[in-house]
């Protein structure tokens, strides 16, 4: 069965979602998405505390997705010509309780083991294990190969006050694609 355009907008609508992409990430994106939502969450009358949460947690999901897509293009890896490794997607979605953000991006299989823990160690903590955490990891010093302390992960989980949910899909021997879900209560 193929889907129409107009398949597509219901199943948006249905998801209430504000914006959705698929494709590459870059600066100028993230600039021209934070711009957009900014003025969507003006237009909705959310109180000013829901605003600040939901576009601080949209900037470091966000982030995440730019700084940490893996690079592709540094390995001798045969592509495959029909899927763009370097591509990710997103949506925000927003209901009468939450705002709801996805991200997805294709990773290296043998990361999914190290990320599965970090969010596992995350959602195992309270909210003041998960302040202490950050500030462990904030004062630790050591910088992840991408040049930043893997702070990323525990600020999402700090500013969302939400457990993380999270999914791996084995492509092949090369590729998995990691999508990671944030809910905002209001």
């Amino acid at each position: 069965m193929r889907t129409t355009t107009f398949d597509l907008y219901n199943l948006m609508e249905r998801d209430n979602v504000l914006l959705a992409f698929k494709g590459t990430v870059t600066s100028d994106l993230l600039s021209s998405v934070f711009h957009i939502m900014e003025t969507k969450m003006d237009d909705l009358n959310d109180s000013p505390a829901t605003k600040k949460k939901v576009f601080n947690v949209l900037v470091e999901c966000l982030q995440n997705l730019y700084h940490h897509i893996d690079d592709f293009d540094n390995d001798n890896t045969v592509y495959d010509d029909t899927i763009d490794k370097k591509s990710a997607i997103f949506s925000i979605s927003r209901n009468e309780e939450y705002y709801n953000i996805i991200t997805g991006n294709f990773i290296y299989p043998r990361n999914v083991v190290d990320i599965t823990n970090k969010i596992n160690h995350i959602n195992s903590l309270d909210r003041d294990q998960l302040k202490a955490y950050y500030k462990e990891v904030l004062g630790n010093g050591k910088l992840s190969a991408k040049g930043g302390g893997g702070l990323g992960l525990i600020d999402i989980a700090k500013k969302s006050r939400n457990k993380l949910e999270y999914s791996f899909k084995e492509i092949d021997d090369d590729y998995s694609f990691f999508t990671l879900i944030v809910k905002i209560l209001k």
